[in-house]
């Protein structure tokens, strides 16, 4: 679901580590987020609950509360005083509930199977979306008899598609083409054991099964493959697809599908196997029970010198070349087989041991990234004969090529309507045609980098150098690009980045700053260049340069401004190497007698403040991302690297430990020795950053208050909370993460501005 923008909430992780596979309830909407769903997500966590990045992998929404009836922005979800579970749209009507007032209704939560439940005060079930199924079926899950799977619309279209649907009767599963009457496609029956069962379809054992369950239960298990056990760094699941196919998916960090269009290609791992040294300290076997090799046929493949399974698998370690070790075996006896280690992997086979009368074990050699791998999802198509007619195929890709049309024409209309709007942007800023730019920055052939919704190239406008931001209007929309001209069109402050000018013409949008010499400050931290390491006061300088800024947006401007993106990307240097502030896509507008405003979440992974969670935001969460930015100054490393081993992924998790040990100067960038001479003033900068990454935003220091820090007027605070990371809920959107432990309040989901 690439380009989606989630919240979540109610984070609850499969193996109650805090880390891998987690389940939460979650809001979601498409590319254009027009209309919203609220349901149950799979997502990937690291072990201190936070979402992983930037391979987090793709989100899957596994059950759907409000499919048939989508909301608009500003819709709310409310867990009501009487017990019941309310989503509302943006004029308060209603849409959906679970209908449980009055019914003792204790608490809310999403188990570690997946499971959304509302329970009374003895934790006994009052409400659960295991029994309202939509298109998935989780491990432990039951689709009863009366219960239906229908399959979204498309990929992209989140409504039911009620033409298919898949049941569940007393005699077995049966798949149906809604018409009148419905037309059966395909069927899996079970047999007859009496009037007193209850038949369902599970998830058993990895495998898709039809249960009737009696006092001797029958039980007929579908053709999913269902023998490789895959569950080793993953989940299984299964999904009912718009093109009529059940499909079993896995959720695992090792492997992705290599053509989703083309489910016979099957898949390829997400991390090559690689033969360099440093390398194969990393390869690890992912065992596979109950599954054989089809070249065991010829026995001339197999090495009957290594009779038992553990010399196998170390063999293929030590071998690179080495993609699988296959072990077989006679009943129970695993001192005696024979092992085959093939150096290309095809076709995997399931072993019925009551046919060919022996045991077989598999383990496929994977690489171990340094970095979290992609999680992509795992299909396997269920069954034969599960197709739906041409005609019908042929009737939905004509409907496609049909709304893709429209689709084209009305946003071509829609530029043309905003051409006409960009004329009444207000500011001191001077408008510039496309070709005009075009020509300041030759053809845009100087790069001077890429980010921040857009690419950044030199160009010159007299005697002036500029950079143009050319933006990429998938990443900001209209009202990004207005916030940021409007934003620091009508401000002027030595610490913000002057902007000059603008193009809006066309579908082209194009923003025109002063130039800055020395780039962007990531340049200058994060890399071990010994000509380009920031001595400590040149690095004090900055910081303070970063505060004062921020203190302007927030308490001298005639509204509060909140950055929300505030990092080292969009802090550029002169060349005195003076910081100013830059990229005001996100920016929010605080008016003076509001406390705090609602606004969808924003801003950059790592550098997010815990209270994002309830959307209820103040300007100071740029004083949260500014803490995060001084520890990066002064560690010279990134918030988030995962480059690093797994322990030390995350600088502020390690910041908090460090805390707690009083072992803050092991933190201080090792590179510069006059950091070292000035140890004493370090760690009190680091006291001040701690100081702005206190959970509670209230216990934070206003932005001018730590520019008195920084001059040596005001001391810092000395009862910090050593509590910088939380493991609470989390929220994720467009991929982006952060912990928060604040209170759950009614979810609002709100646009932009």
């Amino acid at each position: 679901m690439d380009g989606m923008s989630v919240s979540i909430f109610l984070l609850q992780s499969v193996d109650g580590s805090g880390g891998g596979l987690s389940f939460s309830a979650c809001f979601y909407c498409t590319d254009t987020c027009s209309d919203f769903y609220f349901g149950v997500c799979i997502l990937q966590t690291d072990s201190g609950g936070f979402l992983t990045w930037p391979n987090a992998g793709t989100l899957q929404v596994v059950w759907s509360a409000n499919r048939g009836h989508p909301v608009s922005e500003n819709a709310t979800l409310t867990f009501a005083a009487t017990g019941d579970l309310l989503l509302q749209d943006t004029d308060g009507s209603f849409v959906w509930s679970t209908n449980t007032s009055g019914q003792s209704v204790a608490g809310m939560t999403v188990t570690k199977s997946g499971d959304l439940v509302l329970f009374d005060g003895k934790n006994t079930p009052v409400w659960q979306s295991f029994s309202h199924p939509t298109d998935c079926l989780l491990p432990g899950q039951q689709l009863t008899e009366g219960m239906k799977l229908t399959p979204n619309a498309s990929a992209t279209n989140w409504t039911a598609n009620n033409q298919l649907y898949v049941t569940v009767r007393a005699d077995g599963l049966y798949a149906f083409v809604e018409s009148s009457p419905p037309q059966l496609y395909h069927q899996k029956t079970v047999p007859n054991s009496g009037n007193n069962r209850k038949t369902y379809m599970t998830m058993a054992n990895d495998s898709l099964a039809i249960v009737a369950s009696s006092s001797s239960a029958n039980v007929s298990t579908l053709p999913t493959h269902s023998g490789i056990n895959m569950t080793a760094g993953g989940m299984m699941y299964i999904r009912f697809q718009s093109d009529g196919h059940l499909k079993l998916y896995h959720t695992g960090t090792y492997f992705k599908q290599i053509d989703d269009r083309r489910i016979n290609l099957g898949c390829a791992p997400v991390t090559p196997i690689s033969c360099a040294a440093t390398a194969m300290q990393n390869h690890q076997l992912l065992a596979l029970s109950n599954v054989s090799y089809f070249n065991y046929v010829d026995s001339k493949a197999a090495l009957p010198q290594m009779i038992d399974e553990e010399s196998c698998k170390k063999a293929c370690l030590q071998n690179c070349s080495c993609k699988a070790a296959f072990f077989q075996y006679g009943g129970n006896d695993t001192s005696k087989g024979s092992c085959y280690l093939p150096t290309q992997v095809f076709s995997l086979q399931e072993d019925q041991m009551e046919v060919t009368h022996y045991s077989s074990s598999a383990y496929l050699k994977v690489q171990i990234a340094q970095s979290p791998p992609s999680s992509s999802p795992r299909k396997k198509k269920i069954g034969e004969g599960e197709i739906i007619g041409y005609t019908l195929a042929g009737v939905i890709s004509l409907l496609i090529v049909i709304i893709v049309t429209l689709v084209v024409i009305w946003r071509q209309y829609k530029l043309r309507d905003d051409e006409d709007e960009f004329g009444e942007v207000q500011g001191m800023t001077t408008r510039y045609t496309f070709e005009q730019l075009k020509a300041a920055t030759d053809q845009f052939n100087k790069l001077l980098g890429k980010g921040g919704f857009g690419t950044v190239f030199e160009g010159q406008i007299g005697d002036q150098r500029i950079a143009v931001k050319k933006l990429d209007l998938a990443g900001q929309g209209k009202k990004e690009f207005l916030a940021e001209v409007e934003t620091i069109g009508n401000i002027h402050h030595i610490n913000l980045v002057r902007l000059i000018g603008f193009c809006a013409e066309k579908s082209h949008r194009l923003l025109v700053y002063e130039y800055m010499p020395k780039g962007s400050l990531d340049q200058w931290i994060y890399f071990r260049d010994a000509n380009m390491l920031l001595d400590w006061h040149t690095r004090c300088r900055i910081i303070a340069d970063i505060a004062k800024g921020l203190a302007y947006l927030h308490e001298e401007c005639s509204q509060r401004i909140a950055h929300l993106d505030i990092k080292p990307q969009n802090i550029l240097l002169d060349d005195n190497f003076s910081a100013k502030l830059s990229d005001f896509g996100l920016s929010k507008m605080i008016d003076r007698d509001k406390s705090q405003v609602v606004t969808r979440m924003r801003g950059t992974p790592g550098y997010l403040a815990p209270e994002w969670l309830t959307s209820q935001i103040t300007e100071k969460v740029d004083i949260y991302s500014f803490g995060v930015v001084v520890m990066e100054i002064i560690s010279g490393r990134k918030n988030l690297d995962y480059s690093q081993p797994h322990e030390n992924v995350h600088l502020i998790s390690i910041l908090q430990e460090k805390a707690r040990n009083d072992r803050l100067e092991d933190l201080i960038d090792m590179n510069v020795d006059e950091m070292q001479i000035h140890k004493e003033e370090v760690i009190q900068m680091m006291k001040l950053a701690m100081w702005c990454l206190q959970i509670d935003y209230n216990k934070r220091p206003q932005m001018s208050v730590v520019v008195k820090v920084l001059e040596g007027t005001v001391n810092v605070e000395t009862n910090i909370e050593l509590n910088f990371v939380t493991m609470g809920p989390t929220i994720l959107c467009n991929d982006e993460k952060l912990a928060s432990s604040a209170p759950l309040l009614a979810s609002h989901l709100s646009g932009p501005r």
